[in-house]
């Protein structure tokens, strides 16, 4: 080992043990009943669906008065879908106050405790009546306080003896069988009419006749399309209880090439068919075999355009009669989600096509998603990893960028699954950019995965996990901060949408396109060219993609002037957000100038993101009353890293810490100020100590931040 390289390595050691040394506990409280000066709920109007049901007018989501709508919402999944009727009003408001007003069921079709299912029977054919009455008094609560719900109908169904399915252990989630075979399409029906028929004795409507309800999913990431290339549909599996991403067994396998041989006589004149034998080499009279994935690349022409639009037909087929039930037969009003575009290894493309086919488009994308590792011995998770590298410094293939390839020209957008899993060391990065950018490309809604698993209030304080939001006191203090740019929205939309048209022959063939080409799969298209205009699919069945114009260099500035990507090829990036009610500065703010125009930081952290917005809707330099938030990294007590810093050797226990930012904080221009304060906040929004008195020094106002350790303050200018 070199000297050199011991040198680098232990310098590296020493920092990071410094920097653990600087966290310091800070707990967010989801059972305390106090209201914070903080609170943007002004955001919300309440009650949820007071004046009817949300629906679409040119290609956004709008109330029934026609003002646009944007979702900024949490999804709640597992037993954390059911808490106590003590418990829901808390939670509730608790959300209002950060701005959510939309809450994503997840996994409601899992048994309880965990879901709504009952799991007393040897089917899962009935609903729970305690954990109903519990769900229907928090969506009530919910709605109450202006927040709408989003209903997921199959997520994580797995199947007993009971409910007459084939194999039934050895199906996982059946991702892909979902999308044709008989008996499961029959309880994907069963169970949208229980749930959507059941009466919330508390709102007294039926959820298909709730205006609280903005929209109701089908399937959640669930591609028959995605499974094909993914190798999912080779009916290879024998192992029980899979879990989520299995490949299907061998009697589906066989029932799917069936079906596909059928599909081919009806769909294919006898000439067409004959072709496609004589590509595939196969003898008239003997079935066609499906495609395996290391068959793709040299597959002719026929054979995988062919197959590729079978999944298609599946797909669309699908999506229309499950439409077709929840509008014509229960009468739902509510919006119809499908699925959500949700690999981006691969190109969506082909699943986009029929998506469109329903009220709202949908993404998901999650920034260095835990990899998970299996001990070979046991078969058991053997815990993760993760490359721990900064967004800021990987603009081509960041968060923004890989969900933009998605939304369509005259379609919502939404985005309901998104996160910078913990324990990532650069997560404070993940809220504040993606709001501005996602308000830039006027998008219709955020969802982020997910505020918890398991209870928040009523039982002892549990350590973060790899996607809670509720006890991470970063992310609920962006939460905040990030209504004010993307609900109210404080980040002006783009002044250009560059539209991209594709042919039907693009669509397919970008499947066989590697993964160096994403996330667009777009020959000729810079990925960066969506971090400066909005950008949309106009077609996906008409003429093929022209040219682009280039990649912009550094700086990468928004056509509206607003948002600034700088530093990110000296591997320093920082993304600045500048408009008249919010400005943020997020990146490597320690390693030069990070100023906007009433905003300015010379802090001692290497990395950080510090945002202002306005709480009286204000422009910043007329406003009384602003939201300053100043968060880095956040661990769990106790919690040590393994020295490449890419997994946890200890995973660590309550209470949150932080890692306070220290320095100082200068706010500019603010129009006859007499004097500014910032009240430190505790990890639920209440006061924290004294305020903080700001020095001022010609036209600027110094904070020095850090004591108290905090990630937020409210901050007061009396003129």
């Amino acid at each position: 080992m070199s000297r050199l390289y011991c040198t680098t390595w232990f310098v590296l050691m020493v920092q990071a043990a410094v920097a653990d040394d600087a966290l310091r506990p800070f707990p967010v409280d989801w059972s305390s009943p106090a209201d914070s000066p903080a609170s943007v709920a002004f955001l919300l109007d309440a009650p949820a669906g007071k004046d009817g049901f949300v629906r679409v007018a040119g290609g956004h989501l709008v109330r029934p008065s026609g003002e646009r709508f944007r979702i900024w919402g949490v999804n709640i999944t597992g037993r954390a879908t059911v808490p106590t009727k003590e418990a829901a009003p808390l939670v509730a408001a608790h959300l209002a106050r950060c701005g959510v007003n939309c809450v994503r069921f997840h996994f409601l079709d899992r048994p309880a405790p965990q879901g709504l299912l009952d799991a007393s029977r040897d089917d899962t054919r009935a609903l729970d009546p305690g954990q109903l009455d519990r769900f229907d008094f928090f969506v009530a609560a919910l709605k109450e306080r202006g927040i709408y719900t989003n209903l997921n109908l199959n997520v994580g169904r797995t199947y007993k003896a009971g409910d007459g399915v084939r194999d039934h252990e050895l199906l996982g989630f059946a991702k892909g069988l979902t999308y044709f075979h008989p008996r499961l399409l029959e309880l994907q029906r069963e169970y949208a009419r229980q749930l959507l028929t059941h009466r919330n004795a508390y709102t007294n409507h039926e959820y298909r006749h709730e205006p609280a309800v903005a929209i109701v999913e089908l399937v959640n990431e669930n591609s028959i399309v995605e499974s094909w290339f993914a190798g999912r549909l080779l009916g290879k599996n024998t192992q029980k209880n899979p879990g989520t991403w299995t490949d299907i067994p061998a009697s589906y396998e066989r029932e799917l090439t069936v079906l596909y041989n059928r599909w081919l006589a009806e769909r294919l004149s006898a000439d067409a068919l004959a072709k496609l034998r004589a590509a595939c080499g196969v003898a008239e009279g003997a079935p066609i075999p499906r495609l395996r994935p290391d068959q793709f690349a040299s597959a002719p022409k026929v054979q995988f355009h062919t197959e590729a639009a079978f999944y298609m037909d599946l797909e669309r087929r699908y999506f229309d009669d499950m439409a077709r039930l929840l509008r014509d037969e229960l009468g739902v009003r509510s919006l119809i989600v499908g699925t959500s575009d949700h690999n981006h290894g691969k190109s969506g493309y082909p699943l986009v096509s029929s998506l469109v086919r329903l009220d709202v488009v949908d993404g998901h994308v999650y920034w260095q998603h835990p990899r998970y590792l299996t001990d070979p011995a046991t078969g058991r998770r053997a815990g993760f990893d993760i490359p721990n590298t900064p967004m800021v410094n990987d603009p081509a293939r960041s968060t923004p960028v890989q969900l933009s390839r998605t939304a369509v020209a005259g379609k919502p957008y939404t985005v309901s699954e998104v996160n910078h899993p913990f324990p990532h060391e650069y997560a404070c990065e993940g809220i504040p950019i993606l709001a501005a950018y996602a308000a830039l490309h006027d998008w219709d809604g955020l969802f982020w995965y997910t505020l918890a698993h398991e209870h928040l209030v009523g039982e002892p304080p549990r350590a973060i996990g790899h996607f809670d939001l509720g006890p991470d006191p970063v992310k609920m203090t962006q939460i905040a901060a990030g209504a004010l740019l993307f609900a109210r929205p404080d980040v002006r939309p783009a002044t250009r949408t560059v539209r991209r048209t594709y042919s039907a022959e693009q669509v397919i063939e970008s499947l066989r396109l590697p993964w160096s080409a994403g996330p667009y799969f777009t020959p000729g298209f810079p990925n960066t060219l969506a971090l400066v205009h909005a950008t949309r699919i106009e077609s996906l069945d008409g003429p093929p993609t022209g040219p682009f114009e280039s990649a912009p260099s550094e700086p990468i500035v928004s056509d509206t002037g607003e948002i600034r990507w700088s530093g990110a090829a000296a591997k320093r990036g920082m993304v600045s957000i500048d408009t008249p009610r919010s400005q943020a500065l997020v990146g490597f703010c320690k390693d030069g100038p990070a100023a906007t125009k009433h905003l300015a930081v010379r802090v001692e952290n290497r990395f950080c993101a510090v945002t202002l917005g306005t709480l009286d809707n204000r422009p910043i330099a007329q406003s009384s009353k602003l939201l300053l938030t100043a968060t880095a990294r956040v661990a769990n007590s106790g919690q040590t890293w393994n020295e490449k810093r890419t997994s946890l050797t200890k995973w660590g226990t309550p209470p949150p810490c932080i890692e306070p930012v220290t320095g100082t904080v200068v706010l500019r221009g603010l129009e006859k100020a007499d004097r500014v304060t910032a009240q430190p906040l505790d990890g639920t929004g209440r006061p924290l100590g004294r305020p903080l008195a700001a020095e001022k020094a010609g036209g600027d106002w110094t904070l020095t931040v850090g004591d108290p350790a905090t990630t937020w303050y409210l901050v007061s200018v009396v003129r």
